[in-house]
């Protein structure tokens, strides 16, 4: 007898529904608009794998991404269970609204979590970058505010250990009719220099905490560690891993969901 054939979307639903391993893998990539990155955590946010990055290519398409991110992930091996990737601009239900680094154009409407799963043959979450990597650096009390100094400027609220709806601070207006992005992102760094760099980081802080009155705020980026001020008691600077371990966070509650009806049945 013919074994019958079947559709992309069938073995995609057939991997989804595997039984996830007691110990989950999480494959959390973080797509910048310098770099791509990508490790293998487990549920405590842990990198069971190195860390590994690549620049990312200018300009860019939606399959040269995706044949990009398979590159990078392909020495990670595929014995995970989950997938978690930070995309630098605005995200609903997996799919993309904004890339002012990459090209909001072009990614415009990009289902990438359902394309990922696809490829990957697992679930994928797609999420703001900042949002990820404010998972991993929150402490889960209060109003915490997460900003990132990268290629551009990105922002995350917290209340509570909660996601807020994602802000595009960035694209408000800061200073001299610019805003942040323009403002204090990478090419405004290389054309002014440290110094005047850091004058205008301390003036959106204070900007945020009128607007935010945060109870505690996390800078983190590629360039996070260029910040030489010295920083209030609630303020501090966090590692540019986090980007990748708040890929971990992403998956904690389903995992266990999983787990408590396998044992059910």
């Amino acid at each position: 007898m013919t074994a019958p054939k079947h559709t992309d979307d069938d073995l995609l639903e057939a991997n989804l529904e595997e039984s996830p391993s007691p110990g989950a893998r999480i494959l959390a990539i973080d797509i910048g608009g310098t770099g791509l990155k990508a490790a293998i955590l487990n549920l405590d946010g842990e990198m069971m794998t190195e860390r590994l990055r690549v620049e990312t290519p200018h300009p860019i398409t939606r399959d040269a991404l995706i044949q990009k991110l398979l590159e990078l992930i392909e020495p990670l091996g595929k014995s995970f269970d989950y997938v978690s990737v930070g995309f630098p601009g605005v995200v609903r239900k997996g799919k993309i609204v904004t890339a002012p680094n990459l090209g909001t154009e072009e990614f415009r409407g990009f289902d990438l979590e359902y394309v990922l799963e696809k490829q990957l043959g697992k679930p994928v979450r797609v999420l703001n970058d900042a949002d990820m990597q404010g998972l991993a650096a929150i402490k889960g009390e209060g109003v915490e505010m997460v900003v990132t100094l990268g290629t551009g400027f990105g922002t995350a609220m917290f209340l509570d250990g909660e996601l807020g709806p994602h802000l595009e601070i960035a694209h408000h207006p800061f200073r001299k009719g610019e805003d942040y992005d323009k403002q204090i992102g990478d090419k405004a760094l290389k054309k002014i220099g440290k110094k005047k760099w850091n004058r205008r980081v301390k003036e959106a802080i204070n900007n945020l905490r009128v607007l935010t009155n945060f109870d505690r705020l996390y800078i983190g980026g590629g360039n996070a560690g260029k910040v030489n001020f010295k920083l209030d008691p609630d303020i501090e600077i966090i590692s540019n891993d986090c980007g990748v371990k708040g890929g971990a966070w992403l998956w904690r509650s389903e995992h266990e969901r999983r787990m408590r009806n396998d044992e059910g049945n």
